[in-house]
C-alpha cells in the first residue's frame, strides 16, 4: 500500500498535468492577439513540463522502493 506522500505526489501530478493541457490546448490560443501573455503561457508549460517530470521521477523511485524487498540491489540495476 503507498502512504500519503505518494499519493500526495500523485495528485499534484494530476493537478499539473490538467494546468499543462489547459494552457496547451486553451490560454496560449486564447491569448494569440496579445505576444506578452503568449510569451507568459510559454514559460508557464516549460515550468510545467519541467514540475512534470520532477514528481514522475519522484513517483518512480518511490514505486521502485517499494517493490524492493529489505537488503536487496535495485532491481533494474544490472
Amino acid at each position: 500500500m503507498l502512504d500519503n506522500n505518494v499519493y500526495n505526489l500523485m495528485s499534484q501530478l494530476i493537478i499539473e498535468s490538467k494546468s499543462l493541457w489547459m494552457i496547451k490546448n486553451e490560454y496560449k490560443r486564447d491569448s494569440e492577439d496579445c505576444t506578452s501573455c503568449d510569451a507568459f503561457w510559454e514559460e508557464l508549460e516549460r515550468q510545467k513540463e519541467e514540475n512534470i517530470r520532477k514528481l514522475e521521477a519522484r513517483i518512480r523511485d518511490h514505486l521502485v522502493s517499494a517493490e524492493m524487498p529489505k537488503g536487496r540491489a535495485h532491481p533494474y540495476e544490472p
